[in-house]
């Protein structure tokens, strides 16, 4: 590195009050535009869960409609084997006992999860 020349004026190094205001503003400048862009992504959040929740409920609805039809089609296709009387006891026992699995292994995660949330290990 060379020397600077004796006749060249230096720069004034910047003083530390005045570095503390250009951090602040940057700090201020950075809150605002995080801000910014947190308002604007949760406008458009709000913005979107109208239609989100109407296709929601427009596809339960359907999946609705496509298991009424699944158990009609099963009826009308084992009526013809084991009777109508035959065909309604099988097709709701077997809905019952599916039922019956389901809440047995919700309730099952549900003690699971209160488990590991109280206690913080993982309880199998």
């Amino acid at each position: 590195m060379s020397e600077p020349e004796p006749g060249a004026e230096q720069a004034e190094a910047p003083s530390l009050v005045h570095l503390l205001r250009v951090l602040i503003e940057d700090a201020q400048t950075l809150i605002e535009a995080e801000t910014g862009y947190w308002r604007t992504a949760f406008g458009y959040a709000l913005r979107r869960i109208k239609s989100i929740a109407l296709l929601a409920v427009l596809a339960l609805a359907l999946a609705f409609f496509m298991l009424m039809a699944i158990i009609v089609g099963l009826l009308l296709a084992l009526a013809p084997l084991i009777g109508p009387w035959g065909a309604l006891g099988l097709v709701s026992v077997t809905l019952g006992l599916a039922s019956v699995w389901c809440v047995w292994l919700a309730i099952r995660r549900g003690k699971r999860m209160i488990r590991l949330l109280s206690v913080g290990k993982d309880v199998r």
